[in-house]
């Protein structure tokens, strides 16, 4: 669990930072014309360390919590005490690769939060355990049901483009903890499948 707690323990304290530090978050978004024209490619990394407010770090810091430590424990027995850094930082980084390539001129575009690697994390999880029960507001539901409704929803709200929520990232997060699970044990597909 060493290595959840510091991902939310970092996560938690450049959020809080940068929440009374505007300067600070205008330098860790991804805001993709810093990248591709000053090759400020931290950015595709440090935009997770910041959040738009207290709930969205909360939610996120709070999934990572639970669903983290169980991956922890899984990747650390497949591939020691990197696995888990792997499987968040992967998922950090190719979840906002599509909106990176979408928006790479758009000098209004903007993106902040750890979601996509959180979402990568939670969908692992989701390969390994899809029979397992987890609690959705309180109330408990299969993994495998939730993951279905939860990409479903993302895609739906992806598609409206109606908010600031950065639905894609969510949904290329996920098919990223999938893939990155699928390859490492091949034989979770053929499970689920059966």
């Amino acid at each position: 669990m060493f290595v959840t707690l510091i991902l939310i323990g970092l996560t938690v304290a450049v959020s809080l930072a940068a929440f009374s530090n505007p300067r600070l978050q205008q330098q860790l978004v991804l805001w993709p014309p810093a990248v591709k024209r000053k090759n400020e490619y931290w950015r595709l990394f440090s935009y997770g360390l910041v959040h738009a407010d207290g709930m969205h770090l909360f939610f996120n810091m709070f999934t990572l919590f639970f669903f983290g430590r169980a991956m922890e424990l899984v990747l650390g027995q497949a591939m020691g005490p990197l696995g888990l850094p792997l499987l968040y930082l992967g998922g950090l980084l190719v979840s906002i690769l599509p909106s990176y390539m979408k928006h790479q001129n758009d000098p209004n575009y903007y993106s902040l939060g750890a979601s996509g690697a959180v979402s990568a994390v939670l969908f692992a999880y989701i390969l390994v355990a899809p029979g397992s029960q987890i609690l959705v507001f309180f109330l408990p539901m299969p993994a495998i049901l939730f993951g279905v409704l939860y990409l479903a929803y993302t895609w739906y709200m992806d598609r409206q483009s109606r908010d600031n929520v950065n639905h894609s990232a969510h949904l290329w997060g996920a098919g990223f903890g999938l893939l990155f699970m699928a390859l490492l044990e091949p034989r979770l597909v053929t499970r689920l499948l059966s």
